[in-house]
């Protein structure tokens, strides 16, 4: 029997971690993955934001949370077991944690601030993968969805600490794409460019509301479609790296990005 390609992006049975599941795209994805079916386990270091994402989507299916910071392993591994306890498998790996860091000019860069910023896009994104493997191994495969930016591709004056980290997590990809083929587990990262959300309001924060609003009509005006992406536009592309749709994809990387690295 043949299977619809609307089936194959269903996520029925599937199972779901999300790390960094409070923030803008980790929620709409986790959103998203309970229309579609999985059940999800959304991570976070909040317990007042996991709160809110367990009150927002608690009543749309089988959701559980657990609180720990990205970066620990223990906690990761406390919250693989956890999922495993709650849903019996894992399925879907969605490494989402991370942030924007410091925008400073390389002379200016704080070595301090760059090694931080590596811990928290980079070794967070090392610990999900490498813990995500047993558990996927065991039900015969799966999907790992690492969230790069636009800046695992080209550079951008004034964030050589983020571009490094972006840059980091899709050769990593890349190359768990070949260690982990053979066990029938796939790895893609997506990298999204301006999406309407907190890690672009920050880059504006602490400028006057004109220049601000500056600031988005320049960033804008380098985007072909003439727009910010919104936090529902990535998450369906996580969803499709994440469904049977992508069955043969891996390695690579997803620009959701309105056209800016067309150009």
């Amino acid at each position: 029997m043949t299977v619809s390609g609307a089936a194959r992006m269903r996520l029925d049975g599937k199972v779901a971690i999300i790390t960094g599941g409070t923030g803008g795209i980790g929620e709409a994805t986790a959103r998203l993955f309970l229309e579609l079916g999985a059940s999800v386990m959304v991570v976070g270091r909040s317990e007042e934001k996991l709160g809110e994402t367990r009150t927002r989507l608690g009543d749309m299916g089988p959701l559980s949370t657990y609180m720990t910071d990205a970066t620990d392993e223990a906690g990761t591994e406390g919250a693989i077991a956890a999922t495993l306890a709650a849903f019996g498998g894992l399925d879907i790996m969605v490494a989402n944690a991370g942030n924007e860091g410091p925008a400073r000019p390389v002379d200016k860069l704080k070595v301090e601030a760059f090694e931080a910023l590596m811990r928290t896009n980079v070794t967070s994104v090392l610990i999900a993968i490498k813990h995500a493997v047993p558990a996927m191994r065991a039900r015969g495969g799966g999907s790992i969805i690492a969230s790069g930016s636009i800046a695992s591709l080209v550079g951008f004056p004034g964030m050589l600490a983020y571009t490094a980290s972006k840059h980091a997590v899709y050769g990593m990809v890349k190359t768990a794409a070949l260690e982990l083929g053979p066990s029938n587990i796939r790895i893609n990262a997506i990298g999204p460019g301006p999406i309407d959300n907190r890690m672009m309001t920050a880059l504006g924060a602490g400028l006057p509301t004109e220049a601000a609003a500056a600031m988005r009509r320049d960033i804008e005006s380098k985007v072909a479609l003439g727009r910010y992406g919104t936090n529902e536009e990535v998450a369906h592309i996580i969803a499709f790296l994440a469904s049977d749709a992508s069955s043969y994809t891996t390695g690579s990387i997803y620009a959701i990005d309105g056209g800016v690295t067309a150009a």
